[in-house]
């Protein structure tokens, strides 16, 4: 039985029965079966389809966006955004699927020689909580348009975003079995993973995770892609526009509760305005309204769970008691719910959670640096290199120290770190590998096939 619950008040939503071997066997048969015609579908037809998805989630904005905010907190007004946006990568691959995946001629001695983009088959995709619908989309939408099948197992706590997605491409008039999503524990997702007609995996979730599927796929020999946790750096050197620096980290660090692999984490701020920017900050944390997901007055909602949250201030509390300052919040408030306040903490040094470990929640971590050459040396001094922000009003030593200098997969200038489906999206280091998005995410699960004609 796996259940859903509302971490804003902590009841049982609704609860699921797990489904059956026989089920899992047969919903991943149906999926390999349909590829087989679906491959075959044009690309125009593909392309109508997706585009009747993106209207279906438009029509079903307010419906999907309740869903979210009841299973795992998002406020309301960031849960309609998440529904827009994923009718926004639908749109963009049915524009661009079919000259992403174009023949590619090649001159070699041959009379004719090009490369061709084939679908592999059913992918599975594993994927968490914290965009329920958006990191599926992302997945989903490129992935149909390049021949392939889809396979969801979603996070056990949004289970009813699981059935929801599922249902969004029924809507749509995709054929049966063209994308499932599966009611399983982790626990039995070994079997599912190693289904000789599961051609690959892709994951988003935690480093552990990304291990654990990794292992059992590579024991099969199938590809993954993996979008792991992240601790992104936001440097803030001395001739940064300092408000507007402090906006932009605030706004990223509180998106979604915190709860983002890509949100502000450690902010890095040369000493010639440290104290600055420090006041500054604190003073806009501070102003953020923490309440009812579905008040749309409200900036942050409760964390997706009471454990997460409690795990959240188990790490505020070793880092205070190793030395980092607590200079707002840091209180578990007394209310019913999993909700955790604005926080920030100074003084963060190596050793520390809030310096070395992802700290998923609205917690800041401020580290002093010297100079800029300090601040880079901090900034790639992580086990992660997900996403990177610099903030100078030197456009050109923002661009050097983006493109050059930090080793990240997704780099910043001036401006917080998101996804958007025309540009690639992925990490290096223990952020994983692989890219989602773009031209580069739908060639992923492709067969790169080279043709040579004599």
């Amino acid at each position: 039985m796996i259940k859903s619950i509302n971490p804003s008040t902590g009841k049982e939503i609704k609860t699921y029965d797990e489904m059956s071997d026989n089920e899992l066997a047969q919903i991943i048969s149906f999926s390999h079966t349909t590829f087989k015609s679906w491959k075959k579908i044009s690309f125009d037809e593909k392309s109508k389809l997706m585009l009747n998805a993106a209207s279906v989630l438009k029509k079903n904005k307010e419906k999907y966006a309740r869903l979210m905010a009841e299973e795992m907190g998002k406020p309301i007004l960031q849960s309609k955004a998440e529904i827009e946006k994923c009718a926004w990568v639908c749109e963009y691959y049915s524009a661009n699927a079919e000259s992403f995946l174009a023949d590619e001629i090649i001159r070699t001695d041959a009379s004719k020689s090009f490369v061709t983009f084939q679908p592999l088959g059913v992918i599975l995709a594993v994927m968490p909580w914290n965009f329920p619908f958006w990191q599926v989309f992302r997945f989903a939408a490129p992935n149909l348009m390049a021949g392939n099948t889809g396979i969801l197992k979603h996070a056990s706590n949004v289970t009813g975003c699981a059935l929801a997605i599922e249902e969004v491409f029924i809507e749509a008039g995709f054929p049966e079995n063209i994308f499932r999503s599966i009611i399983v524990p982790s626990k039995r997702m070994r079997a599912v993973i190693q289904d000789e007609k599961i051609e690959a995996v892709t994951l988003t979730g935690s480093v552990s995770a990304g291990k654990a599927v990794a292992k059992q796929a590579g024991e099969a020999l199938k590809k993954t892609v993996l979008e792991l946790g992240g601790s992104d750096p936001y440097l803030i050197l001395e001739d940064a526009d300092l408000e507007k620096a402090a906006d932009t980290c605030v706004t990223s660090r509180l998106i979604n509760g915190g709860q983002s692999c890509i949100a502000a984490k450690r902010f890095i701020i040369v000493e010639a305005i440290y104290d600055k920017f420090e006041k500054i900050f604190i003073e806009k944390m501070a102003a953020k309204k923490m309440g009812d997901p579905f008040d749309e007055t409200n900036d942050l909602g409760p964390q997706a769970s009471i454990s997460l949250r409690n795990e959240l201030h188990e790490q505020v509390m070793k880092s205070i008691e190793k030395g980092a300052k607590l200079l707002l919040g840091g209180v578990i408030p007394e209310s019913e719910g999993a909700f955790y306040p604005p926080t920030v903490l100074a003084n963060v040094l190596p050793g520390m959670p809030a310096y070395e470990e992802e700290l998923f929640g609205p917690v800041a971590a401020l580290i002093k640096a010297k100079n800029e050459k300090e601040a880079v040396r901090i900034a790639n001094d992580s086990v992660f290199g997900l996403g990177a922000a610099v903030f100078t009003n030197d456009i050109k030593k923002g661009e050097r120290i983006a493109a050059k200098e930090l080793n990240a997969g997704c780099c910043f200038v001036n401006d917080f770190v998101k996804s958007d489906p025309r540009l690639p999206f992925g990490g290096v280091k223990e952020s994983g590998y692989g890219r989602e998005l773009s031209i580069f995410g739908i060639r992923e699960f492709v067969n790169i096939k080279t043709v040579y004609v004599k």
